[in-house]
């Protein structure tokens, strides 16, 4: 299906992985589980645990606990570096980034029935001219979007399994989240959940 554009910059691709490729791909993702346990983040400062759990692949992972967010090369509970990302994470990034780098970071978040993600920034890289590429597993997620001022105007679109989004340029900073997970939309996870993969570039490459 062809891509659909949202706004400036950030841009929807419905059904670009067919149901074959999203199963190889979720295979890919429960050997990288299996690598890198899954963990719970937690707010700063107060440690409010996520509803959302995760893990991560590439050379740098991104991880919130009472100290901050932050990039760091190693796993949380483990200490052990992060599994590489799986061909298919970079080949969508290949095809959809529009950028000359590779990643460095594939973000796994998993979403039980009831989980979700509040409005929020992706700020914490080095490099913004870099888009953000998400990949969506499972159950529909109800994906919120607005500007990159949080008082804007929001507006929504369903991502399913097998749908990716890229966000970059004028949408690199836009506020966005997951507002709840719709039953009964998937099969291909079990109990309504949802995977997101969320591929970043964390530091300017070097001239």
């Amino acid at each position: 299906m062809s891509a659909i554009p949202l706004a400036a910059g950030l841009t929807y691709h419905p059904e670009y992985l067919d149901r074959r490729a999203q199963e190889e791909l979720l295979a890919a993702i429960r050997a990288v589980i299996a690598a890198a346990p899954v963990f719970t983040p937690r707010m700063p400062r107060t440690a409010k645990p996520f509803s959302v759990r995760m893990t991560n692949c590439g050379s740098l992972g991104w991880v919130s606990d009472v100290n901050g967010y932050r990039y760091q090369p190693t796993h949380p509970d483990t200490g052990k570096p992060w599994p590489a990302m799986p061909p298919a994470v970079l080949r969508a990034w290949e095809a959809l980034a529009d950028y000359p780098h590779p990643p460095q970071a594939c973000l796994v978040n998993l979403y039980d029935a009831t989980a979700r993600m509040g409005l929020h920034q992706d700020r914490d890289e080095e490099d913004f001219d870099a888009p953000v590429v998400s990949l969506s597993l499972g159950a529909t997620g109800l994906f919120r979007y607005g500007g990159t001022e949080r008082r804007e105007k929001t507006r929504s679109v369903k991502l399913q399994s097998g749908d990716a989004l890229a966000f970059g340029g004028p949408s690199r900073l836009i506020f966005h989240g997951v507002d709840r997970l719709l039953p009964a939309t998937s099969n291909l996870l079990p109990d309504g959940e949802r995977i997101n993969l969320t591929l970043r570039r964390v530091t300017k490459p070097s001239t």
